[in-house]
């Protein structure tokens, strides 16, 4: 799940020190979990599957541990998704769905956007304005439970899923590792929010 290296980078430039976990006793020494992801979602639900994890990543979440998925990372927490015929983690209900067809906007929907906060939440408040941030996808998440989406982003007359958070789980479709001052801002608030 291809965005490993960068998000250790932006960590590490952070002052954090990072545990790639292959085996979830691995997991004992940290204090939060980061999902990340760029490819596609059976074979990522298939790494998941293959190396024993889903069940301890499911406890981790439900324990109430610091959690955050990133770009595939959110899509992955769903209980299905368009692109694939392999079942989703299901920790959150909803679907995630291809980009709807929409005159003048590309498919996979690429570059910098504004995050339009739906919600206070813990990285930003709902007044907060101008945080620019760096979308790469194809398809995005459709909640069941509307109240979790913590931020969209327009796409054409369409507003998308940008963030999701819901009690110790924070989620995002764009990425923060590479979004710039906005990205190491969120990333901060993040950190500094774990117990």
């Amino acid at each position: 799940m291809g965005n490993i290296h960068s998000v250790t980078k932006s960590l590490e430039s952070l002052g954090e020190e990072i545990i790639l976990i292959k085996n979830f006793n691995d997991s004992k020494l940290c204090k939060a979990l980061i999902l990340p992801g760029v490819g596609a979602f059976d074979p990522a639900m298939n790494n998941l599957i293959n190396t024993d994890l889903i069940t301890d990543l499911k406890n981790w979440i439900k324990s109430g541990k610091s959690f955050f998925g990133i770009c595939l990372g959110l899509q992955l927490l769903f209980e299905s998704s368009d692109e694939g015929k392999v079942q989703g983690l299901g920790i959150l209900k909803g679907k995630i769905q291809k980009l709807p067809n929409i005159v003048n906007q590309r498919i996979p929907h690429m570059g910098w956007c504004q995050l339009l906060p739906t919600k206070k939440n813990t990285l930003f408040g709902i007044e907060e304005l101008n945080n620019w941030v760096y979308f790469v996808h194809s398809y995005h998440a459709i909640p069941d439970d509307l109240n979790i989406i913590a931020a969209q982003v327009d796409y054409g007359s369409e507003k998308l899923t940008a963030m999701i958070e819901n009690d110790n789980l924070l989620a995002c479709q764009f990425h923060p590792e590479k979004s710039g001052k906005t990205g190491e801002k969120l990333l901060r608030r993040w950190l500094s929010n774990i117990q």
